[in-house]
């Protein structure tokens, strides 16, 4: 098994992974506080809210794996080689976990507060019920011949998949309403620090290795960050240039607005008063 060949960089790795985590994690509870302060989740997509369980449930499973198992780390360094690093580190387990919980408590919220006649789309449903008989129908595959490597690589592709769709809804929904008010700011500040850190991490560990195995070893790590961060900017551009909070407080949804959202998997209710952290 390969050790760090440069102990700086070694502990640039850690700083930059467990910047990473911190940011990340401290990332969902600004929307979760707003929706306890506004007792409302009016104006965050509900799929957003699904699809991201889904896809931080398919990724905590591919990164604990991999992390504490023996015999899936052994079929790692089979296909990659016994020179190679573990693409995962403690802080994408524990980042995973946090996530998941995070994410729940956000769903909770959905079912308990206010949400006007917002609703999760049958579109999402049905994504996430193809998403998990997926991987129920793998996991029957790779029984037989223990084949768990290739295994996590399809939890792997499903949180690339969740990674690409789940901001859509959203992004369409802001663009409909011409407002972000109830989808925090914050959150996405944090997050787009994150996936430039988690970037910045796998890039130290190629540089120091001499290799540039664990990118394509962990694509879904390299993934994750670049789709996270395009999305997050687009996010940035409608929240401070394209829909300012203070032009935003004066719109209202109109009815075609309402049916065009219906199209895009969305049903936004009155805009109710802005208020973002």
């Amino acid at each position: 098994m390969a050790s760090w060949n440069s102990n700086p960089l070694h502990v640039t790795y850690e700083l930059l992974g467990w910047f990473a985590f911190i940011s990340w994690s401290i990332s969902f509870y600004p929307q979760v506080i707003l929706n306890f302060r506004r007792k409302s989740v009016v104006g965050l997509n509900f799929d957003f809210v699904l699809l991201n369980l889904t896809k931080h449930s398919s990724y905590l499973i591919f990164n604990a794996s991999l992390y504490f198992s023996s015999a899936i780390q052994k079929q790692y360094f089979d296909k990659y080689g016994y020179q190679e690093m573990i693409p995962v580190a403690a802080n994408d387990v524990a980042f995973s976990i946090h996530a998941v919980l995070l994410t729940a408590i956000t769903l909770f919220q959905i079912v308990i507060y206010e949400r006007g006649s917002q609703k999760v789309s049958k579109i999402s449903i049905g994504i996430v019920f193809v998403a998990w008989l997926t991987a129920a129908i793998c996991f029957f595959i790779a029984l037989s011949d223990h084949s768990w490597l290739w295994l996590l690589s399809i939890f792997n592709s499903i949180q690339v998949a969740m990674t690409i769709v789940k901001y859509i809804p959203q992004v369409i929904m802001n663009f409909l309403r011409k407002s972000t008010d109830g989808f925090s700011i914050g959150n996405i500040l944090l997050d787009f620090s994150g996936g430039i850190a988690n970037y910045g991490q796998m890039v130290v560990q190629s540089v120091d290795q001499d290799s540039w195995v664990n990118f394509y070893g962990n694509i879904g790590k390299v993934l994750l960050s670049l789709v996270s961060v395009f999305f997050d900017i687009i996010f940035i551009i409608q929240h401070y240039v394209l829909y300012p909070a203070k032009r935003s407080s004066k719109l209202v949804t109109t009815t075609d607005d309402e049916d065009q959202i219906r199209e895009h998997l969305v049903r936004p209710s009155d805009v109710s008063p802005p208020e973002n952290v």
